[in-house]
Order: structure tokens, then sequence, then C-alpha cells
């Protein structure tokens, strides 16, 4: 087995996977590593670096018994790496990616399969830190399913190179392989994607009713994720009526098809040409969800929003479809006032049309109305069914009507809310 020596000979000819041994974990596996080759005795600075590593690595990652941290650490890195090879494996099969890149790839994995089988049951006895230390790591069951335990325990990692190219083909490489959902934020004069690492796991089939609504919103998902030019959406109505999870449920549902969500605040309209900039040419699909959207009437937002769904020189990708929300139908808000005297302005009926055309960028509009008593119960059941209630039959249906009575009224939020209040015990898992 290669020793430290070798090892960062074997680091220091990483072309396309450079990227996996950039993090703090990886900076202090190879520190250490040096330390070793250039001052073997200093066992003091040798252990604190040690103890350093192994805490990084056992605070990113919960780690399978019997799998050595560092290993699996690896394989985490090398699952979501963007590098030339993963980004043209991302976007075509893996008889498309051309030869060289593939050879590069296939040594560069049997380079890193060596480094992490130098791993901290190798470097604990190498140190001399401790016995039992050595003894819990390493081992694991190759035959395991998935496939970073499998990379990590893999005797050759070359040899998972085409498994590796469908895993970046199928889920993507990145950030946009190891989240679905992100909102754009500017921290320090720049927008991003920040990942949200727990997303509302709300599912298509826990929103009760709105069937025609769902189906028309789902098929202009299913166009844009065959690659056709799909609308963008309004979806607006009554508050508490499920807009908002509708669309966060679209990406629990359709993720594995390359869905992903991305969250823009009103006040970042103005980046969306950096967002375009972000996802264009990637092969996943993009939901820019703009929840609450409304403008008052002294406010000019609404005139960016206008030139930026339709009228920039910038054409929107097809991977790419902006789904808002609003409890308004018209999105700018409007006053009797509004409509000047006679003499007063020349041509006061383009300036109401100005107003109201910012509903028409939007292709496809979908109205959400508050449902109707039986509605509401009906939300009531098909929330409650499964779960452990405190209460049932009538006496469920009859606080559900008090509750809406003080809590809002009638909506599907309200009868959630309601739900939730008296369950005892959360519906088993399937």
């Amino acid at each position: 087995m290669s020793g430290p020596d070798i090892l960062l000979d074997r680091i220091a000819g990483l072309i396309l996977y450079r990227g996996v041994l950039a993090d703090e974990a990886g900076g202090l596996y190879q520190e250490l590593l040096w330390g070793v080759v250039r001052n073997p005795l200093d066992r003091l600075g040798l252990t604190d670096l040690f103890s350093r590593l192994v805490r990084r690595l056992l605070l990113d990652h919960r780690v399978p018994p019997g799998i050595d941290p560092w290993a699996y650490h690896l394989a985490d890195r090398v699952l979501f790496d963007e590098n030339p090879f993963s980004l043209e494996a991302e976007g075509r099969p893996w008889e498309d990616i051309r030869p060289a890149l593939r050879r590069q790839a296939e040594a560069e994995l049997a380079a890193l399969g060596e480094v992490a089988a130098f791993g901290l049951g190798r470097l604990a006895q190498l140190l001399g830190v401790g016995q039992a230390l050595a003894e819990g790591f390493g081992g694991g069951a190759p035959g395991d399913e998935n496939l970073r335990l499998r990379l990590a325990t893999a005797a050759a990692w070359a040899s998972l190179l085409p498994e590796l190219a469908g895993h970046y083909r199928c889920h993507g490489v990145s950030i946009f392989g190891r989240y679905r959902a992100f909102r754009w934020q500017r921290l320090d004069g720049r927008g991003r994607l920040v990942p949200v690492e727990y997303p509302d796991q709300v599912r298509l089939a826990d929103l009760v009713g709105y069937g025609p609504q769902k189906a028309a919103v789902i098929a202009n998902t299913e166009r844009l994720l065959a690659g056709l030019l799909a609308q963008n959406v309004l979806l607006y109505g009554d508050r508490g009526t499920g807009k908002s999870s509708l669309v966060k449920a679209l990406v629990n549902e359709f993720g594995d098809r390359g869905l992903r969500l991305i969250e823009l605040g009103r006040e970042e309209l103005r980046d969306y040409p950096e967002v375009l900039a972000v996802v264009r040419g990637r092969p996943q699909k993009f939901i820019l969800m703009i929840d609450d959207l409304s403008f008052e009437e002294a406010e000019m937002g609404y005139k960016s929003l206008k030139s930026l769904l339709e009228g920039t020189l910038e054409a929107r990708p097809r991977n790419l479809a902006v789904y808002a929300t609003s409890n308004r139908r018209h999105l700018v808000r409007e006053f009797f006032g509004d409509r000047p005297p006679p003499g007063d302005e020349i041509h006061p009926a383009d300036t109401q049309q100005e107003k109201l055309s910012l509903v028409d960028r939007f292709g496809l509009r979908v109205r959400f109305l508050a449902p109707d008593r039986d509605g509401y119960l009906e939300i009531v059941r098909a929330l409650a069914a499964g779960r452990r209630l405190a209460l049932d039959g009538h006496d469920l249906e009859t606080e559900a009507l008090r509750w809406a009575l003080s809590n809002g009224g009638w909506s599907g939020r309200t009868a959630r809310q309601f739900v939730d209040s008296v369950t005892v015990a959360e519906p088993s898992p399937a």
C-alpha cells in the first residue's frame, strides 16, 4: 500500500478532481501527510492534526459503522464534484463522453482510491494513537447498494467510473446534485444561490381538492421537464388555499427527474439576469418561485418585472419558468382615485392598461378559491386520515367548524392547522 510520500504525489497529479481535497478536511489530511514526511518526530503536532481531522470528519458526516470516515468523506466529495468530466457526464450518456476525458478521470479515480485507502485507521496505526481507534475504522460491506458506500469501500475506485458518470447524469453535480431547493440571496454585494437543507416535504398527495388547478400546473411543469417551452405561471386567489404549497410540492414530486426550485424575493427581482446566467445550459429544469407577489400603487418595481418576464434582449432559457403566487389577480394595487379627472391626464387609459398588463406576462393564470363548508370538512377528513387524533367522527367536524370561526375561516391552511392541533401521533411511514 502507498505511503504518505506516494500519496502526496498522487494528490499533486490531480487535474479534474483537484477540488475534492479543497476543503477543511482535505487541507488537514494533506498537512498531516506532509508532517509525517518532513517532521515525523513531531508527535504532538501530528497528533493534534489527526484529532482535528477526526473531529471535522465526524461533524461533517454520520458515517455508517465499519466505514472509514476519510474514505466516506472522499467518496461524498467525488459524487458531487464539479469538474470538466462530471459536467460532461451530467449532460450526455457515457458513450458520448470524450475518450481522453474518460481516461483522465479513470486515472484520477484510481489515485483517489489509494488516498481513500490510507484513512483514519492507517493514520492511527502510523501515529500510534491507540489500537482501539485504529480498529474502529475500516472494513465495510462492498455489496452495499448505496453508491457512496460502495465507492468508499471499493478496492478499485476506477472500476466504478461508468456508474459514477451515470450518477452525474441522473442527479447532477455540485449543489444541483446535492440539493433541490434554493434561495437567491445577496451576500457581500453579490447574488448567489443558497441551498435549502431542510425544505418543506409537502407532496401533491397532501393537497386535497383543487384538481383542475393542480392538473394545469402539473401539465405545464411536465412541458418544462420535457424540454419544451413552458409558460410562466401566476397562481392567485384566496389566502390559505395551497398556492405556495403546490409549487413546493412540485420539486418533491419531480426532483428525481431533475426539477429544482429557486425562491426569489421581490427585492431581488433586479437579479433576474444573474439567476438566468447561473441556470442557463444546465441539464436540470428550474422553477423560479416568487411568493406573495403584489405591488403597491406607488411602487415602480412592477415595471422592472414586466420587462424581465418579457421584453429584455436576453431570451428566457427553456430550462426555467417563473411561478408566482399572489392573493391578487391584478398585481398592482389600484384605487378609484387613480382615475384622473377630465383634463388632468391626456391618456388615462394607457396608465390603467400599464398597471393591468403585468398579469399578461404570465401565460398560465390559475385561480384558487376558498372552499365552502363541505369542502373545508372534506380537507379536514383527508388530512386526519392515518393520524391518531384526540377526536373522531361528529366531534371532529364540530370542532373543525368551531376552529375555523375563530382562526381565519374555511381554507386548506385552517384545516391543516386544526388537524395539527388535535393530532396525537403522525401517520406511520410507508
